[in-house]
């Protein structure tokens, strides 16, 4: 069998994109794709996921993953528990609402308490491939500019990292974008978005 030379990987590095706004096309979206398709240029294989099209109801806290790590909820969001473990690299994408994630990106963090199981009650692993470190970033956007406006999200995004085995590598965030298409007339917002996407994808991870 033909050696791989050193430092490529056998298989493509996975970017799981997470669309939380529920506005279609808007600001945040924008940025999201930009950051794929920096990704994708890498010849990452990326995939989004936008949470507003998909059915995932709220964690109603009834500890029926305590013994087996499953969700006894059957919705979206047993696939998705699925994307999140086979992920290399994951983009969350949502704006500020009331100083935090949107009600759709927070129901799906919120049901990851399964996830939370397997790891911290279960004690198993939580990663599908545990030979590449899993990396993630937070994109935002928020419509004032307040010098505090993204933190709080931050500090939640952080926790449901740590509870992946996901190492935060940093945001993407803008602050005083409102209206629809703003982040467009932004000097450079797409660009930085695009750059962000090839920097999750390390040369040394290429295929």
């Amino acid at each position: 069998m033909p050696q791989l030379p050193k430092g490529k990987s056998t298989s493509k590095l996975k970017v799981l994109g997470i669309a939380g706004s529920p506005r279609r096309d808007g600001n945040t979206d924008l940025l999201l794709r930009e950051v794929m398709a920096g990704a994708a240029s890498q010849r990452a294989q990326i995939k989004i996921v936008i949470l507003s099209e998909l059915n995932i109801s709220p964690c109603r806290h009834c500890d029926g993953c305590l013994k087996t790590g499953k969700c006894v909820i059957d919705d979206d969001m047993q696939w998705l528990h699925t994307d999140l473990k086979e992920a290399d690299r994951l983009v969350l994408a949502s704006p500020i609402f009331f100083m935090g994630v949107t009600a759709q990106t927070k129901a799906m963090i919120d049901r990851c308490q399964a996830l939370w199981v397997i790891k911290y009650v279960l004690k198993l692993p939580l990663a599908t491939n545990t030979s590449k470190e899993r990396k993630g970033i937070f994109v935002s956007v928020g419509g004032t500019k307040l010098s505090n406006l993204f933190q709080p999200a931050i500090t939640t995004v952080k926790s449901w990292f740590t509870t992946l085995d996901i190492s935060y590598d940093g945001e993407l965030v803008f602050s005083g974008i409102d209206e629809k298409d703003a982040i467009i007339r932004h000097p450079t917002a797409l660009k930085d978005a695009f750059a962000t996407g090839r920097q999750l994808v390390p040369s040394t991870l290429k295929e």
